[in-house]
């Protein structure tokens, strides 16, 4: 381009002055290689899941407390049962994709095995806190490089899926009081007496439901950070399974 020619271009947003504290991201300089990491199943999954929590989420809050109401006699309305029945069935799709994705611990590739997604290896511990140093810009150019997972993503990964473990048992815990006797009723009971009641059950529940409205922030936040700061398209693995990285870098697990 000639130079004469950015006279003529706007300044970047980040140095206009509606953004004082903007910085402008580094150009995307240096050589660079694309590196496959999701496979197919693992991303139809993630998307799968990520449908079926948003229902959940909204579905479960208005089971919990009914933030509006359909016209007319209770008994002429049905609205809180097909709330419930879209809750159960999106359940069972999460409960599902969760099935696939510990398939997939043991039948994916290197980076969607059980060592790629648990922090189980000394390397990974040891990188932990160089990693929270680069998330809190405190000595960033330490930082590990993965293809993959990070530790630290490992961690929240990690424990997401305990979370879900969690909303799973409690779920079909209250699930089985509809039928006093029935199947999920007599396989449950044990639960609910474990955790203290059924109050107990709700309760727990309902707090682990919040992980997955925050999560899902800090999730998209991080994602968004590490593509303006790595210029590799990062982003995009969850649709296209792979993307960019420096081919000048070692990667801890390459």
């Amino acid at each position: 381009m000639n130079p004469s020619a950015h006279e003529h271009l706007p300044p970047p947003l980040a140095d206009s002055k509606l953004f004082p504290l903007g910085r402008a991201a580094p150009p995307r300089a240096g050589n660079y290689k694309w590196v496959y990491l999701w496979g197919a199943p693992l991303r139809a999954m993630h998307w799968i899941a990520a449908i079926a929590i948003v229902v959940l989420i909204a579905t479960g809050f208005y089971i919990g407390k009914p933030y509006f109401l359909g016209r007319g006699e209770a008994s002429q309305g049905f609205l809180m049962g097909y709330v419930r029945f879209a809750h159960f069935i999106a359940a069972g799709v999460l409960v599902m994709t969760g099935i696939v994705r510990l398939y997939w611990l043991l039948a994916g590739n290197q980076f969607e095995r059980l060592p790629a997604l648990f922090p189980i290896r000394s390397r990974d511990f040891a990188n932990l806190v160089r990693q929270v140093k680069y998330y809190l810009m405190i000595q960033p150019e330490k930082a590990p490089h993965y293809l993959g997972h990070n530790p630290i993503q490992q961690l929240s990964y990690t424990f997401t899926y305990l979370v879900g473990a969690l909303m799973v048992v409690t779920g079909f815990t209250m699930y089985g009081q509809a039928n006093p006797g029935g199947f999920f009723s007599t396989l449950t009971a044990p639960i609910a007496s474990l955790l203290g009641g059924l109050q107990v059950v709700r309760f727990l529940h309902h707090v682990a439901t919040w992980w997955f409205v925050l999560f899902p922030i800090m999730h998209i936040y991080l994602a968004v950070r590490a593509d303006i700061m790595e210029r590799g398209g990062g982003l995009s693995s969850i649709f296209s399974g792979g993307h960019f990285v420096r081919a000048d870098r070692d990667y801890v697990d390459e």
